[in-house]
């Protein structure tokens, strides 16, 4: 196969049905980063199928398949490959459903299979630690505490919990107001551990550090501004350096720790996956393999015959 050129162009038809695509994806919700992924993965493959002269109507799945080998040749990483396939496959969906294409040429496209890694999890003493060695006595502090401990108690995602409000929180029925993934919306319960720590980030940190009283973010920096999900990684990282936490800690550490603590406590898939926010149950049931690797450790350990 022919090399292809540093820098390809994609046609203008390609062009033209990467813009349709994003179009349908902004009207059914689609997050900002979701799309901006798939454009560029599909920019990659438009230069790709540009410089062989195919244009969207003429793609075959021999094409598609040949486009997967190059992909691997180049040594791109299997995560890469399937999540390019990924984009493809919801491409031309998409396609054939407004009509212009009569089949999905990437519907039985193998992806690479990915290594499914479990996500890391924190024993209850260790969240117990790094929660309890947060201070209380600074604005920053204060809102920090709240901050991880709202993290942990309810399993945001880094953006769900910048992207609170002041109006998300209902303190007599001890939940919070979520937007969740493509704009959804759930409640989803806060501890007591979690609304004393934003009872008091409020009634004591909030108004020294916020400048704008028009400021409707829940969580703000120190210039009062709307957090970011980089500086909540930023400060968790501080604060696991801070409790000696071995490995370091991200902030779905605790979104996992906390999935995988319910299950632990009895907690059934379907809950969870409702407080969570997932689509689907099938993302879910990677708990239960968090939850079968730790019983096969303690059986390793623990039976005399294992």
């Amino acid at each position: 196969m022919k090399k292809t050129p540093i820098e390809p162009e994609a046609s203008a038809d390609w062009r033209a049905a990467i813009a349709r695509f994003d179009d349908d994806l902004r009207r059914r919700g689609a997050a900002e980063k979701t799309r901006s992924a798939y454009a560029a993965d599909l920019r990659q493959f438009a230069a790709w199928a540009s410089w062989q002269q195919v244009e969207p109507a003429s793609v075959t799945h021999r094409l598609l398949r040949r486009y997967a080998a190059a992909l691997s040749e180049r040594r791109s990483a299997p995560a890469t490959v399937a999540r390019k396939v990924a984009a493809l496959r919801t491409f031309f969906e998409t396609l054939r459903q407004h009509g212009e294409l009569r089949h999905n040429p990437a519907d039985l496209l193998a992806a690479p299979k990915r290594a499914k890694d479990l996500p890391r999890v924190l024993a209850p003493e260790e969240i117990s630690g790094l929660l309890d060695r947060i201070p209380a006595s600074t604005p920053l502090e204060l809102r920090d505490r709240a901050l991880f401990e709202t993290a942990y108690s309810s399993g945001l995602r880094a953006e769900e919990l910048v992207n609170l409000d002041l109006a998300s929180v209902d303190f007599d029925a001890e939940e919070l107001r979520v937007e969740g993934k493509g704009g959804k919306t759930r409640f989803v319960p806060a501890g007591e551990p979690a609304s004393r720590a934003l009872a008091r980030y409020l009634e004591r940190a909030r108004g020294v550090l916020v400048q704008d009283r028009g400021e409707t973010a829940l969580f703000v920096s120190k210039s009062g501004r709307r957090l970011s999900t980089s500086d909540v990684r930023r400060r968790l990282s501080k604060w696991a350096r801070h409790a000696t936490v071995q490995g370091g800690v991200h902030p779905h550490a605790l979104r996992h720790s906390f999935a995988t603590h319910l299950l632990e406590g009895g907690a059934d898939l379907r809950s969870i996956q409702e407080l969570l926010g997932h689509a689907s149950v099938s993302t879910t049931q990677i708990y239960t393999r968090v939850e079968s690797a730790r019983l096969k450790g303690a059986y390793a350990r623990s039976h005399p015959r294992a």
